[in-house]
């Protein structure tokens, strides 16, 4: 797009104090932003939403991010959604991005981490990838990794904390820190959830 029709973001938060800070960051970004002061406001804009990315707060009164979405997708409106998430909120990002969110990002966040997730949902505007394509370069991806590597995605994949994944497995919480940045290492990822988009893809979640 030209710098005269900048991209769109849909920022969906009942917390105005972080709709006016991150609205800030991303306007001095080069987006525009739409904001909502809740889910449902969202929803009822819903059938005339330019298209762009939805940055959507998990933790919101009334209805939940999670319900928000699941809410998009029953109808049929399949933009990009980045989950904004607190601490401690892990499990229910990963539902999300089950569900088909493009990523996380926890809460207080860098700019560069923002800015990166949503660069993300903008190409997946674009490519619309084929799902075929992503699981296979998401398979060939894992290989790399170990059986013990593969074991500590999973037990991410499923939303569990290191400590559980650590009792799991029989192993310390410190030995599953390191399978996680060994994992990190070789699918060359920045954060867990790019290495957990590699999962979901592979398996065809």
């Amino acid at each position: 797009m030209s710098n005269s029709d900048p991209r769109i973001v849909h920022l969906v938060d009942d917390d105005e104090a972080i709709r006016r800070s991150v609205g800030f960051m991303l306007k001095t970004s080069g987006f525009r932003v739409q904001t909502y002061e809740d889910g449902m406001a969202l929803l009822k804009a819903a059938s005339s939403l330019e298209e762009g990315c939805i940055l959507l707060d998990i933790r919101m009164a009334g209805m939940d991010g999670l319900e928000v979405q699941q809410t998009l997708q029953r109808e049929g409106i399949s933009l990009p959604v980045i989950i904004m998430t607190g601490h401690g909120d892990i499990g229910l990002a990963v539902k999300a991005m089950k569900a088909g969110a493009v990523d996380f990002i926890e809460k207080p966040f860098e700019k560069e981490a923002l800015i990166r997730s949503l660069e993300e949902g903008f190409n997946r505007l674009l490519r619309k990838e084929a799902t075929g394509d992503r699981m296979r370069d998401a398979s060939v991806r894992l290989q790399a990794l170990t059986a013990r590597e593969r074991e500590v995605l999973d037990g991410l994949a499923r939303g569990l904390p290191n400590k559980t994944i650590a009792y799991d497995l029989g192993i310390s919480p410190r030995t599953v820190e390191i399978h996680r940045a060994n994992v990190m290492t070789k699918l060359s990822v920045r954060s867990l959830s790019e290495a957990l988009r590699i999962a979901f893809a592979a398996s065809g979640e």
